[in-house]
């Protein structure tokens, strides 16, 4: 017996040996393996970010359904003439605010993988609005905006719709009253030797916080008032926004930033016989030159400031200049040329401006001319009526162009706000507003409060209002414009 327990020993001892290096081996091959996932990880770690996108997100306008993991093949990119790369799935339903808040928290301006989507909060969250503010592209600060050319994008352009936003006034709203053609929203301004930065609404409330914005004038920077209203929007969830007016003043606040975007009526900028917000229809209009401070006092402590005056100045040739102040019960006046007017009313608010605005605080702005589309021979157009059923830009910005702007007061305003001691931004809007025949309200509109009856609109040679512009439109280009002002020095 004893034989044979010394074999079972012996070949015990060699199976010992035998799994000892079956042991060695599979541990080497799970550390050789180990290295090599590690070096996967590493790589996908460098290429990829640490937090997963949302598993979940209903259809929104844009159609795009994502579910699961299967998001890149659902998401369209674009590659346009912007500095950046872009994507359709920002603009969700109004209908759903925590759909609305979801999509909204993803970043459009770097999505070329959808995994890199990281589905974080809404507009409160802190990291997501510092991961913005870091990949955003200022343009250089010595860029041309004004020049360039009109750009047909119907991919980033309307950059709202319409009817998802709640404030617009009927006098802008022209699909809603009847416009069949949708293409004056499809249209993106491009500069010639930069690109003008997309406008985030999350960013630029984050540069308001705690901050007022208010835009002064007449209609048209109402017009621009009600657009900067139509771009934020839909970045504040349903409940923390309001909108209230007092006399001259309205004010559009956003509670979870504690920002306002206002507007103060003034159409002269000093004080005028058309100064009531809502009584304002006077064709006999007097100026006070030299009188600003009754408006003023409502705009000081402001951080933005953002100041119109044309089209006021424009029904007749002579400005009436008031002997005496309105509230005296002065009717006595002299004429004198517009221009000499324009002067001594844009030195007056100069003045007031460099006097009252804290140059450490304030951004200070002023529009120049927002033009008008009256004869459509000016665009070479014979058969047109006025800027009825225009439905596309002048694209030939070569041809010489003359649609009525009074470029002397657009030489007044350039100069005076060049002379200030303040820091101005001469917003030049004109010559690229020229080429929009096709924007404006034309029939589509309310005059005198009422909407355009369908007898007034088959006689646009009376009833078209080619003054004020269609939303989403020209106006929305004119605030990004601002936008790209304000994040570049804020």
């Amino acid at each position: 017996m004893k034989p044979t327990t010394t074999a079972a020993a012996a070949a015990g001892g060699g199976g010992r040996k035998s799994g000892n290096l079956s042991v060695f081996v599979v541990a080497m091959s799970i550390f050789i393996f180990g290295c090599f996932m590690y070096n996967e990880d590493v790589k996908s770690i460098a290429e990829y970010p640490f937090t997963r996108p949302t598993q979940e997100v209903q259809e929104n306008e844009t159609g795009f359904n994502f579910a699961g993991g299967d998001q890149s093949a659902a998401v369209s990119v674009v590659v346009n003439s912007r500095t950046v790369v872009e994507t359709e799935i920002e603009g969700s339903s109004s209908d759903d605010d925590d759909q609305k808040q979801e999509v909204k928290s993803t970043d459009p301006e770097i999505e070329t993988n959808a995994e890199e989507n990281n589905g974080g909060g809404g507009g409160g969250d802190d990291g997501g609005d510092d991961e913005e503010e870091e990949i955003i592209e200022h343009p250089p600060e010595d860029c041309d905006f004004f020049t360039g050319e009109w750009v047909f994008d119907n991919v980033t352009h309307p950059l709202y719709r319409e009817d998802e936003c709640e404030f617009l006034t009927a006098q802008v709203t022209c699909m809603k009253n009847g416009r069949r053609d949708s293409l004056y929203q499809n249209w993106r301004w491009q500069p010639r030797d930069c690109s003008l930065p997309k406008f985030k609404a999350r960013l630029m409330l984050e540069k308001m916080r705690n901050k007022r914005l208010m835009f002064v004038g007449d209609s048209l920077n109402r017009n621009q008032w009600e657009s900067m209203i139509c771009l934020l929007q839909s970045a504040v969830p349903r409940g923390s926004k309001t909108l209230n007016k007092t006399g001259s003043l309205s004010v559009f606040k956003i509670q979870d930033y504690n920002a306002t975007v206002e507007f103060y009526w003034a159409p002269f900028l000093v004080e005028s016989n058309s100064d009531d917000p809502d009584m304002h229809s006077i064709l006999n209009r007097i100026i006070m030159p030299e009188s600003i401070e009754k408006h003023g006092r409502n705009w000081k402590n402001v951080d933005y400031l953002v100041f119109n005056t044309y089209i006021w100045w424009m029904n007749t040739a002579a400005m009436k200049i008031l002997r005496g102040s309105f509230d005296e019960g002065a009717t006595e006046f002299e004429e004198i040329p517009r221009p000499v007017a324009y002067e001594r009313v844009l030195t007056t608010w100069s003045n007031w401006v460099d006097r009252n605005v804290d140059r450490n605080r304030t951004q200070v702005f002023f529009m120049s001319m927002s033009p008008l589309h009256i004869k459509s021979l000016d665009w070479n157009n014979p058969d047109g009526i006025k800027c009825a059923k225009e439905t596309a830009p002048i694209l030939n910005t070569s041809m010489p162009l003359n649609v009525g702007t009074d470029r002397r007061l657009f030489a007044v305003a350039a100069n005076v706000t060049k002379s200030m001691k303040m820091s101005v931004s001469f917003m030049n809007i004109t010559a690229l507003s020229e080429y929009r025949k096709d924007a404006h309200t034309s029939v589509h509109t309310i005059r005198q409060g009422k909407m355009v009856t369908p007898e007034q609109q088959a006689d646009p040679a009376t009833y078209a209002d080619c003054i004020h512009w269609c939303l989403p439109g020209l106006p929305d280009t004119w605030n990004e414009f601002l936008y790209a002002r304000i994040i570049s020095r804020s």
